[in-house]
C-alpha cells in the first residue's frame, strides 16, 4: 500500500512544512503541531478516499472560488487547504470527484477562508 503523496504549491510553503522548527515559527506551537498531525493523517492512506470527514479532521470540498479545492481543520478558525494533484481528475459517473482515484495532493495554504 503505498500512501498519499504530498507535493507544494511553492518551494517556500515546502521549505517551512518540510521542517518542525519551521513550522513553529511560522505558525506558533500549537498549529505547527496540529498541522504535522494533519499531514500524518493525509499522508497515511492510500487514497484521499479514506481520509477521515469527520471531526477533528474533517476532510470536506470547497466551493466557490474555491471549488477543486480541500480543506482538513487546523486550529480554529484555520484551515490546510490542498488540491488532487494529478493529471487528469478522476470523474465518478455523476460528474463528482472519484477521491478513490486521488493519491496525489498538492498543499496551497494554511488560511482562515471565513473572513
Amino acid at each position: 500500500m503505498i500512501p498519499v503523496e504530498i507535493e507544494f504549491q511553492t518551494r517556500k510553503l515546502q521549505w517551512i512544512f518540510n521542517s518542525a522548527v519551521e513550522l513553529k515559527k511560522e505558525y506558533g506551537n500549537q498549529m505547527a503541531r496540529c498541522i504535522m498531525l494533519r499531514i500524518a493523517v493525509l499522508r497515511a492512506p492510500p487514497t484521499l478516499a479514506e481520509v477521515p470527514t469527520c471531526k477533528p479532521i474533517r476532510c470536506h470540498a470547497l466551493k466557490g472560488d474555491r471549488k477543486g479545492c480541500f480543506a482538513v481543520d487546523l486550529v480554529q478558525p484555520y484551515r490546510l487547504l490542498f488540491r488532487p494533484y494529478v493529471e487528469s481528475i478522476p470523474c465518478k459517473a455523476d460528474g463528482g470527484l472519484d477521491l478513490s482515484r486521488v493519491n496525489v495532493i498538492q498543499i496551497v495554504e494554511v488560511v482562515d477562508y471565513h473572513n
